[in-house]
């Protein structure tokens, strides 16, 4: 049986420096590279509505980053969102780590199966306490809490309403305007 070689963080960011990955959409996910799913513009527009409507309710509290990179163990995905600890000049020589992220949210289209699956497992051995999907077929909101050994405990999908998040439980966010932002 053939091995599939796995490649470091330092690996893929060598990768990057040396501009072997240049002009290709990919992301490092469990050691593997692998080519992003293009965004069509619903996808896009979702994202940068759901992004900056997050900026609204979170003012001076997180930065908020749209189609940016987190690097985790062995992985360094590009979550749609990531919600992250202030202040924003930590990002300038490095992308959050793990500890540093509140929230990620993956706006999902075509990708369900990988946000499920592969992302949810990553995000949950990363000790990433909240996650997000936005199932843009269903018009649905899953969220995951609890991370624990790969999974998370607490899963629920939500049409309509509201839910706070874990990290700022004083803040109201409308599922509807997440939904069809």
């Amino acid at each position: 049986m053939e091995a599939l070689a796995k490649w470091s963080i330092k690996n893929y960011h060598q990768m990057i420096e040396a501009g072997i990955l240049q002009d290709r959409q990919v992301e490092l996910l469990a050691g593997e590279i692998i080519e992003m799913s293009p965004e069509g513009a619903p996808h896009y527009m979702l994202g940068e509505n759901t992004a900056n409507y997050l900026k609204e309710l979170l003012q001076n509290q997180a930065y908020v980053r749209f189609d940016g990179p987190i690097t985790l163990a062995n992985s360094e995905p590009e979550p749609d969102i990531a919600v992250v600890h202030l202040p924003r000049e930590t990002y300038l020589q490095r992308h959050p780590y793990p500890e540093d992220v509140l929230l990620i949210i993956e706006i999902s289209y075509s990708t369900l199966e990988t946000d499920l699956g592969k992302k949810k497992t990553i995000y949950a051995n990363n000790q990433i306490q909240e996650y997000w999907v936005i199932d843009m077929k269903q018009k649905n909101l899953i969220i995951f809490r609890e991370p624990d050994q790969g999974d998370y405990i607490v899963r629920k999908e939500i049409k309509q309403g509201n839910v706070t998040l874990l990290a700022f439980p004083e803040i109201t966010v409308s599922v509807n305007r997440l939904i069809n932002a």
